[in-house]
């Protein structure tokens, strides 16, 4: 209960949010590759940013983390709002992720040449978590499913992070779909996207060190198969993985299958609770675990996509 007094106060960050955006004519503007139709306030996803200050405030122990997590997020607010050069995002988000990792303690729990290829999955399932928020709702539910999900694992499993670095971006989440559910008033854009999702790879980061057990790293994996079979079909289809486009299975059931936005989002998070309650309670070896969630998962976007474009 006591989560629930901090509420009204992202409430009113919401509501000022919007009156400056709307000032400054911070919006997102429809076109031919997007799923909305209408003008719409972005960069909603400001409201994670204000989560971590709290968090900040409340836990100053974690600043480096929490650090990491603005210095990506105030670079991807402004990449929101002017088009910045990819080497600079990527020097920001090569700085945000040494502090994640620092943070996590991972230099001393890995041999040098595990490193560079940890940069690697991290910043490619950032850019990937930010790929996938193309519809009304989907980052939001997907990652109020996953923080869950977690939190459960902290209190049930193994205890590995402070409960209110969970419970704060999920509260961010449910005061953000307030805002979109009839219908979307604001996007998170990329600072909203790319700061959730640094927030969870953290903890997941966090979590796989303590518990010793890379099963985790499954909670992401109705995203990961989406994203990454997309990119592999886009390289197929010789287009520029950067540039905006409509090819993803959720955007295909949105778009083309004219199946509303709300409910292909929901589908996502309902797929992946199903994915994190078997990735908790089934104790098996990781392996034949991947194999029994990934496998299904992979068969039903190679099977139905075809089906979806035609």
């Amino acid at each position: 209960m006591f989560y629930l007094l901090f509420l009204p106060l992202f409430f009113l960050v919401m509501y000022f949010y919007f009156q400056v955006a709307d000032h400054y004519n911070i919006v997102d503007r429809p076109n031919e590759r997007s799923s909305h139709t209408v003008l719409t306030i972005r960069g909603g996803g400001v409201i994670y940013l204000f989560a971590a200050l709290v968090a900040l405030v409340m836990h100053p122990a974690y600043w480096m983390f929490i650090s990491g997590l603005f210095i990506i997020g105030v670079i991807s607010f402004i990449d929101d709002r002017i088009t910045l050069s990819s080497k600079l995002r990527i020097l920001f988000h090569l700085i945000a992720v040494t502090l994640s990792l620092w943070s996590a303690n991972v230099f001393n729990a890995y041999p040098w040449w595990v490193i560079p290829l940890l940069y690697i999955l991290m910043i490619g399932i950032i850019n990937a978590y930010n790929f996938m928020d193309g519809i009304n709702g989907i980052t939001g539910l997907y990652s109020l499913v996953l923080l869950f999900g977690v939190q459960f694992v902290n209190y049930r499993v193994v205890s590995f992070v402070n409960p209110d670095l969970i419970w704060l971006p999920i509260l961010a989440s449910l005061v953000f779909l307030f805002f979109i559910l009839e219908e979307a008033r604001c996007f998170a854009g990329d600072v909203g996207s790319v700061s959730i999702a640094f927030w969870i790879v953290t903890l997941l980061i966090i979590l796989i060190l303590k518990a010793a057990d890379y099963r985790y790293i499954l909670f992401l994996a109705v995203y990961g198969v989406d994203a990454v079979l997309t990119i592999i079909h886009r390289l197929y289809l010789r287009q520029n993985i950067f540039e905006a486009h409509r090819l993803h299975f959720y955007q295909l059931l949105a778009n083309e299958q004219k199946i509303p936005h709300l409910l292909v989002s929901l589908m996502y998070a309902v797929v992946q609770l199903t994915v994190i309650a078997i990735v908790v309670f089934l104790k098996i070896d990781v392996f034949i675990l991947s194999a029994i969630i990934l496998i299904p998962l992979v068969a039903i976007y190679l099977i139905f996509k075809p089906i979806l474009m035609k």
